[in-house]
C-alpha cells in the first residue's frame, strides 16, 4: 500500500536527509477517492512541510511539534477551489474553452482560464477570437491530437493530447520527467553568505526574519510561498501589471502574504534591490524566461532559488507552458480516472498543491543548510515529477467510491470572503486574507511588521 510515510521517505531520501519519525495519519475514507493514491501524496506532502519546520524548530533550540494530520482540513485545502466563496458566490474553475474535446483520433486538454492562453489557443487554429466552445469542438474533430498539441505550443497556448499511461513512459518527455528526486536541489557556486540577518524563530512562527520573492501564478508556487507566509516569512509576491490575474484564484491563494505589481521590463532596477535583500525567490516561469527578461539571480551569495515548473528543466517539453490538468492528460492519469467513455481528473488539483507543499519543505531544509554552510541553493519541483510519483504506485483502487466533497466546517471567513483553512491542524487561519491586489510597495518591511495586516 502506498503511504504518506514512503512520500516523505522519497523526499528526505532525495535531500540526503536523515528519515523523520512517522506522522499521525489517519484514515481518510472516501476523502480524495482516486484510482491512484491521492491521499498518500497529500499527506505525505504535508507531512513533509511539518517535519521541515520541525528541523528548523529544532535546529533553534525550539521544541518540535507532533506531526498530526486531520483528514479533514488537508482535503479541504487540497480542494480549496471547491470551499471559495465571495458573498456566497462560487467561481467557475474553468473557462468555457478549457476542458476535455475530442479529435479525429482521440481527445485533447486545453487550459485557456487567462485571456492572452484564450487569445493563443484560438490563432493557433485559426479561428476568430470571438469563437466559443462549438466552434472549436468542429475545429479539433477534424484534427489529430498530435497536431493540436504542436500548433498550440508554436503559439504559446497550452494544449494537450490525452496519453495512455504506457505512451507517456515511453515517451522523452514522460522518462525524463520520471528521473531525479521528487525534489532537484543543487548548491550553488557562489561565495557563501555573509549575511547578518537571518531567522528569529518561534515555535508557532519559524520562519520569522525570512524575505521570500514570490513570482508564481496558479497553483503550485502560491501553495508554497502562502505556506512559507503562514510559518513567519515575510513573503512579497510580484506581478506584471500588463498581465490580467484571475481574482478568485488571487484571493484563494495569496493568504499572508503582500502583494506588489511590478513589470520586469521597466523597473529591473527596483526588482534587483528587493533580489539583494531576499533570502528566497520562488519562481513559476518556464526553465529560462526570468534569464531574459534579464534577472540574474545565481550570483548572489546565500540565495536559495525554488522554481516549480509544468514539465521539468530538462527533456524535450523542458520549455513549453502547462498546468495541472495539462500534465495529467498528458501522463495518462485522466485516462486511468476516467470512464471508458471521457476522460477523468483527479479530484483535487493534487499535482499542483502535492508540489507546492513539497517545495516549501525543501525551501526550509535549504535555510538550514545555508546556515551550516553559507550556501545558497537552486530548488526545482515539477508537476511531472509528483505525476510521476502517484504513477509508480502499484495499488490501485479503479472500482473505488466518488471522493467525498471537502467539509465545509474546514472554512475561515473574513468578511465577504469564505476560504478553505490551512492543512496544518495547528493553525486555525492564515495571518490575514490575502490584500487587495497590487497594494503594496515594493519594499521589504522590519522583522517587527511581519505580523500586522498590510
Amino acid at each position: 500500500m502506498t503511504t504518506a510515510q514512503q512520500l516523505v521517505h522519497a523526499y528526505e531520501t532525495g535531500l540526503g536527509l536523515p528519515p523523520s519519525s512517522g506522522a499521525d495519519v489517519p484514515d481518510p475514507g472516501a476523502r480524495l477517492a482516486a484510482t491512484l493514491p491521492v491521499w498518500a501524496l497529500a499527506a505525505g506532502s504535508v507531512a513533509a512541510v511539518s517535519a521541515a519546520a520541525n528541523r528548523v524548530r529544532v535546529a533553534h533550540g525550539l521544541p518540535a511539534r507532533p506531526v498530526r494530520l486531520d483528514a479533514d482540513r488537508v482535503s479541504a485545502a487540497f480542494s480549496s477551489e471547491r470551499l471559495f466563496q465571495r458573498d456566497g458566490g462560487a467561481p467557475a474553475f474553468f473557462a468555457e474553452l478549457s476542458g476535455f474535446f475530442p479529435t479525429a483520433d482521440g481527445w485533447v486538454r486545453t487550459h485557456a482560464n487567462y485571456p492572452h492562453h484564450r487569445d493563443r489557443l484560438l490563432r493557433a487554429l485559426e479561428l476568430p477570437a470571438a469563437s466559443d466552445a462549438a466552434q472549436l469542438t468542429a475545429r479539433f474533430s477534424a484534427l489529430k491530437g498530435a497536431e493540436i498539441e504542436d500548433a498550440a505550443a508554436a503559439a504559446g497556448a497550452i494544449a494537450a493530447r490525452v496519453r495512455t499511461e504506457s505512451e507517456w513512459a515511453d515517451s522523452p518527455m514522460g522518462r525524463a520527467a520520471a528521473h531525479g528526486p521528487l525534489v532537484a536541489v543543487d548548491i550553488h557556486d557562489a561565495a557563501p553568505w555573509r549575511g547578518e540577518r537571518g531567522m528569529s524563530a518561534t515555535v508557532e512562527r519559524p520562519l520569522t526574519g525570512i524575505r521570500v520573492l514570490d513570482l508564481t501564478r496558479v497553483l503550485a508556487g502560491p501553495v508554497a510561498t502562502r505556506t512559507l507566509a503562514l510559518l513567519g516569512a515575510d513573503v512579497l509576491r510580484i506581478d506584471p501589471p500588463h498581465l490580467p490575474e484571475i481574482d478568485w484564484q488571487f484571493s484563494d491563494n495569496c493568504q499572508g502574504k503582500r502583494s506588489t505589481l511590478l513589470d520586469l521590463r521597466t523597473d529591473l532596477a527596483a526588482f534587483e534591490v528587493l533580489l539583494d535583500e531576499a533570502d528566497v525567490l520562488v519562481t513559476g516561469y518556464r526553465p529560462g524566461a526570468l534569464a531574459a527578461a534579464g534577472v540574474r539571480a545565481g550570483g548572489r551569495p546565500g540565495l536559495i532559488e525554488a522554481s516549480v515548473s509544468a514539465w521539468g528543466t530538462s527533456g524535450p517539453w523542458g520549455g513549453r507552458r502547462g498546468f495541472d490538468s495539462i500534465v495529467q492528460a498528458a501522463s495518462g492519469i485522466s485516462l486511468l480516472e476516467g470512464t471508458p467513455d471521457r476522460p477523468g481528473v483527479l479530484p483535487a488539483q493534487a499535482l499542483d498543491h502535492g508540489s507546492g507543499y513539497l517545495l516549501a519543505a525543501a525551501v526550509m531544509d535549504a535555510l538550514l543548510a545555508r546556515a551550516d554552510d553559507g550556501f545558497g541553493r537552486d530548488i526545482r519541483v515539477s508537476l511531472a515529477r509528483t505525476a510521476s510519483w502517484l504513477l509508480a504506485a502499484h495499488d490501485r483502487n479503479p472500482g473505488h467510491p466518488a471522493a467525498t466533497p471537502p467539509n465545509p466546517a474546514c472554512t475561515v471567513t473574513h468578511g465577504e470572503l469564505v476560504t478553505a483553512a490551512p492543512a496544518f491542524a495547528d493553525y486555525d487561519d492564515y495571518r490575514w486574507p490575502a490584500p487587495p491586489y497590487g497594494s503594496a510597495q515594493p519594499f521589504w518591511v522590519e522583522a517587527t511588521d511581519h505580523y500586522h495586516r498590510p
